[in-house]
Parts: structure tokens; sequence; C-alpha cells
């Protein structure tokens, strides 16, 4: 339930404001409910005292993963306290409002500054029950997104280069750090692909829902007589693992290994080398190109881990046991093979396929603004679907 700046100047505003905090207040009551802060507390006190036990940093594995769940913690604490404080401001507000001494002008200010409080609660609530859909082993990761061009030439390409901007700007929103590992250049225009690494908390579980063929349809720019033109992209997603990848073994038989010159910037000594790197996985077909450091070793060592990556998110949704066992699941971009649409002509309107949800804000999609939304009607469709509700 949300409320326009509109509806607070109205004479109904105030009942328009006591719904909402009667909605909000029955949320944040069920988010207690379901995180029990006293149980968190108590946890977090126990968790203290482990870490400052003698010899806590020997296992350093075991150490970081303490801190990062008292953080966890820390932040779930301080975020039910902000949304207590919040529902009581705003009843605060809503007695003042309801006092017959309080003059017009006063009334407005009370149920402006309601309206606000309001809007930043429901916000964060959305965001905490957004979160709750991410309970997948690496959904709490960084990602690495693979974009690739598919069907369309040089508009495909172009395309391609839009989603770069669009998950980029989003991920800049979100206070995720992204860093290019690889691009490859179109021949008029655009890319041909590119690997991004998304870090931040739940990056992989967010993205996640972005996986798959994302489809355009415009007037063309670079079509003399500006005709529709239809273009695919592909859109991968695989989580950071870190010190994981050592757990997972490939073959060296099964990896093909290639040099070649970087394409993007670094300088003439990546002009002149062939620092980038493409490891292909023979038995899936899949491969992964990296280029965003000057020694090669060392590109061929992260193309490895992202590959590894990636076979283990296939192998898992594959249901299989082995990686060896893996069938091609590389993303298609092309037709029929779609999970969300953008039209741009004759109409305004991006359309996800799986979800349905749709908006006609072509532009704050484009710009990462409205990509939320699309987000996480897919989690939510997805949760639904795996429980069967």
């Amino acid at each position: 339930m949300s409320v326009e700046p509109a509806e607070v100047d109205s004479v109904a505003g105030a009942g328009v404001i006591k719904a909402q905090l009667q909605d909000l207040a029955k949320r944040v009551k069920q988010m207690m409910s379901a995180t029990d802060p006293a149980s968190q507390r108590s946890k977090l006190d126990k968790l203290e005292a482990q870490a400052s036990a003698e010899g806590f940093w020997d296992q350093q594995d075991k150490a970081a993963a303490v801190n990062q769940e008292m953080s966890d913690i820390n932040e779930l604490l301080e975020l039910t306290a902000k949304m207590q404080s919040q529902l009581e401001d705003v009843q605060t507000a809503v007695e003042l409002i309801d006092m017959e001494e309080s003059d017009r002008k006063e009334e407005q200010t009370f149920k402006l500054e309601a309206f606000s409080t309001l809007q930043q609660l429901a916000k964060a609530l959305e965001q905490w029950e957004t979160r709750q859909l991410l309970g997948g082993p690496y959904d709490k990761l960084g990602a690495i997104l693979s974009i690739q061009s598919g069907a369309g030439g040089t508009d495909a390409q172009d395309w391609a280069e839009m989603l770069l901007r669009m998950y980029t700007r989003w991920a800049d929103k979100q206070g995720f750090t992204t860093s290019l590992l690889s691009r490859a250049a179109g021949e008029e225009a655009g890319i041909k692909a590119a690997e991004v690494e998304v870090q931040g908390r739940y990056a992989f579980g967010y993205l996640s829902a972005e996986k798959g063929t994302h489809r355009l349809v415009r007037q063309s720019p670079f079509n003399v007589k500006g005709m529709r033109q239809t273009s695919f992209a592909a859109v991968d997603v695989t989580p950071v693992l870190g010190d994981q990848v050592k757990n997972i073994q490939v073959p060296e038989g099964d990896l093909e290994i290639q040099t070649m010159r970087a394409s993007g910037a670094g300088g003439q000594h990546v002009n002149k080398t062939e620092s980038a790197v493409r490891v292909r996985h023979i038995p899936s077909g899949l491969s992964v190109r990296i280029e965003d450091n000057r020694s090669q070793l060392m590109n061929k060592n992260k193309a490895i881990d992202v590959l590894k990556g990636r076979l283990l998110v296939i192998a898992q949704e594959q249901q299989l046991k082995e990686i060896k066992d893996i069938k091609g699941d590389a993303v298609k971009p092309d037709w029929g093979q779609q999970i969300r649409n953008y039209v741009f002509h004759p109409y305004k309107m991006v359309k996800d396929v799986r979800s349905g949800f749709e908006t006609s804000n072509v532009d704050a999609v484009m710009d990462g603004d409205a990509l939320d939304g699309f987000i996480e009607a897919q989690l939510r469709h997805r949760h639904n679907f795996t429980t069967g509700k």
C-alpha cells in the first residue's frame, strides 16, 4: 500500500496515513515474530564471547564466518529498532493531527512528516521482505554478470551495451561495486560480450533473477529508413565463490585455453601483449573471457575460477552429482528464448514473461531505477513456484 504526496494534501489525508500506518504496523509485527530480536541478541552475545576467546583467529575462515554472522545480526537489530522508532514517530504525528487545537499549517506539517516516515518504513520493509526470498547457498555472495549479444546484428551489439549500462547503474544504486573483467567491442557499435564483477552482499541472489534472454523492439538507429528492429542479448550470472573454488575439480583435459590481445583500455602494454584469456569447458561449451589484469596468468586463473562457479551452479540446477555430467546450459540470445521484452516502439513497455510484471516507464528501467520491481517480482514468482504456492 503506497501513498502519493497529493493524497496528503486532501481532506482525507489523515485517514490515508492511518490506514497505511495500520498496514505497516502489522507487517512490522510479522517481521518481529519471524526474526525474534531477543533471540538474536542472545545469539550475538554468544558469538561475541566466541570472538573474544584466545586463538579465535587461528582458523581464519571460521573466524571470518563468525564475524560476518555478527555483522548480519547487528544489521538486523538496528533495522528492527529503527522500524519500531519510525512507527512510534508516525503514531505521535497522528495523535498531534487529531488534536483540535492544532492549526491548519501545523496539521499539514505533521501529515508531511508522517507521510515521509511511512514511505521510508515501507521501502525498508520491502527490501527486508525481498531478502527473505534469498535462501540459496550462494545468494549472499558477489556475482559475475555476463552479457552476450545475439540475433540482431549491430542493433543487438548496441542492445548488449545498453544492458551493461543498465546493470552497472542498478548496482551503483544498491551500493555495490563493479569492475569490468572483459569487454569485446562490437564491429560498428556496442559490444559483442562483456563480463562484470559485482561485489556486495546478496548481489548474486538479486541478479540471479536476471539470467536469461532479453529482447528489444525499437526503431533502429542504424537503419537509414528507421525500420523497427528486434534484437536479443543473453545475460548469465555466476556467484563469486572465493576460496570455495578450491574444492571444485575440473579435469585439465576438459579445458581449452586461448590467449589474445585485450580489447579494453589498459595502456600500451595491454594492447601489445596477449594478456586476455578465454577458457572454454569443452563438454558443456561454456566459456569465460577475462582481460582486466595485465598478467596473463592472473587472467587465466580468474577465468578458471569464474568458469568453475558457473559449472557448479549449473550442476546444482541440473541436480547432478558430478560436474563432468553437465550438459550445455548456455543462455541462447535468440527468438523464442526471452524472459523479458523491452518495447521502445510503437509503444513503450517492459514486461517480464515469467512473472508478468510490467511497466511503461522504459527510461527508468534502462537507468537502473525501476529494475528492482522486476527482480522482486521474479524472486517471488520463483519462490512461489518452488514452494508450490
